[in-house]
């Protein structure tokens, strides 16, 4: 698969999906939101994909904004447009039937910080920023940083970071809960490999269910969360994967899941 502003590859149960802009450091224009999803078709039909890693190329950057070349003389209804076409993509992430961990190695900036929220995981570099920097263009945050900011964080320094246009440093984001591992710069792939690895070990119907769990639990009352967590722990016992997976355990023998 070849895209212009997208790279994709495979290594064994995982997907590593690649903004590649470097020269844009990797910000977001209206071909490259079209192009992953794109790409999230082939993620949503892949049953030999377990796990993705979504990071950005050239080292200095996860993706540092939307492409605010593009974004600079639309009107209202060309702003609403790409703004509804940034959520349906992000959303498409944050709803896929398989977990995405994003490696950050630099700036991760207005969209490019919104996407990373989008993800289920988020492993940084030491020398990677955070920020929400769009009022200080005029503009909200348009791609779910109103939104996904405030649940992860809080809403007190959602607020503060929002309005303020600050950076975060990767240690902050750290402390703040907005990213989970810190590593150095030349172990960041290894770690998202190693994460990822360490989940396609893991039952993929199970994982499946458990993200589907989480993602429409944050939307219902706890009571009605609860009865949906029942529904798909039950469902669970309807895959080979579960049989597999507790024999293996009574037995002391290595799993071997099918995704069945």
């Amino acid at each position: 698969m070849e895209f212009k502003n997208v790279l994709f590859e495979k290594e064994g149960k995982i997907a590593i999906v690649t903004i590649n802009r470097p020269k844009a450091l990797n910000a977001l224009n209206t071909e490259t939101l079209k192009e992953l999803n794109c790409v999230l078709d082939v993620l949503e039909q892949d049953d030999d994909i377990y796990a993705v890693i979504l990071t950005g190329a050239g080292g200095k950057a996860f993706i540092a904004g939307a492409d605010i070349t593009e974004m600079k003389d639309f009107n209202t209804i060309e702003g609403r447009k790409f703004s509804v076409l940034g959520n349906k993509v992000f959303r498409r992430f944050e709803t896929l039937e398989k977990p995405v961990i994003a490696a950050i190695p630099g700036f991760a900036l207005g969209g490019g910080c919104e996407l990373s929220m989008a993800c289920d995981i988020r492993i940084a570099s030491e020398k990677a920023k955070f920020g929400q920097p769009e009022v200080g263009l005029g503009i909200t945050p348009g791609f779910g940083g109103t939104q996904r900011l405030a649940r992860l964080v809080g809403d007190g320094r959602a607020k503060e970071i929002i309005y303020t246009s600050r950076i975060v440093k990767a240690d902050e984001a750290y402390s703040i809960g907005l990213v989970n591992k810190v590593v150095a710069p030349e172990n960041l792939m290894d770690e998202a490999k190693k994460m990822a690895n360490l989940i396609a070990s893991q039952a993929p119907i199970a994982i499946k269910f458990s993200k589907i769990a989480i993602t429409r639990g944050k939307q219902c009352d706890i009571d009605t969360a609860l009865m949906y967590e029942a529904e798909v722990f039950g469902e669970c016992f309807s895959t080979e994967d579960q049989k597999e997976g507790m024999n293996a355990f009574v037995e002391k023998r290595d799993k071997n899941f099918k995704n069945k």
